[in-house]
């Protein structure tokens, strides 16, 4: 079973307690509102996303982690990589995304656990370039993809929502410098 420990974190793989936390997570607005066209999830879309992580898991070596706190145990979101299926341009890219409960905006959590994914993207599975995509006005998501290393490569729209998205790229030689 693959496990990242940081300071303040376990980011390991799903299991059947993380339904209903996640599911409380996904069911906020406020967290949804940067999420596709901004839609909560109920109980049964989200079984059914912890499904497809797990299944990403299996068919490609890599997926989301559920992301707990070390101290508490309790589930605060995921912090992961995925293919972006709903972005046919990116589809031959890996992602790394992350969402994180409203209670645990602002402490740091985020950057903790999306260092550890990257580091895990480029040095144990070997991947050469990792992007990430989020919409434009979503400030605190830049924030934290600027201190991964990662830069802004191009401007897309959502080619459902017509959402105005901004693509961020980093590959290993940039990571290594």
């Amino acid at each position: 079973m693959t496990e990242i420990r940081t300071p303040r974190l376990i980011l390991r793989r799903w299991t059947d307690d993380d339904l209903v936390p996640l599911a409380e997570i996904n069911a906020d607005s406020e967290v949804m509102r940067w999420i596709g066209d901004g839609s909560v999830r109920d109980l049964d879309e989200t079984a059914g996303d912890i499904e497809r992580y797990e299944e990403e898991w299996d068919d490609e070596g890599f997926g989301l982690f559920a992301v707990e706190l070390l101290a508490s145990g309790e589930l605060i979101g995921f912090a992961g990589l995925s293919v972006p299926e709903g972005l046919p341009e990116l589809m031959s890219e890996v992602e790394i995304s992350w969402r994180l409960g409203r209670p645990f905006w602002g402490q740091g959590y985020a950057s903790e656990a999306t260092h550890a994914v990257l580091e895990f993207a480029l040095q144990d599975r070997g991947l050469d370039r990792v992007v990430a995509v989020t919409h434009i006005s979503n400030t605190a998501a830049e924030n934290i993809l600027g201190k991964l290393g990662m830069s802004a490569e191009r401007e897309t729209n959502h080619p459902v929502f017509d959402v105005p998205l901004r693509v961020y790229a980093i590959d290993l030689t940039e990571y290594e410098a």
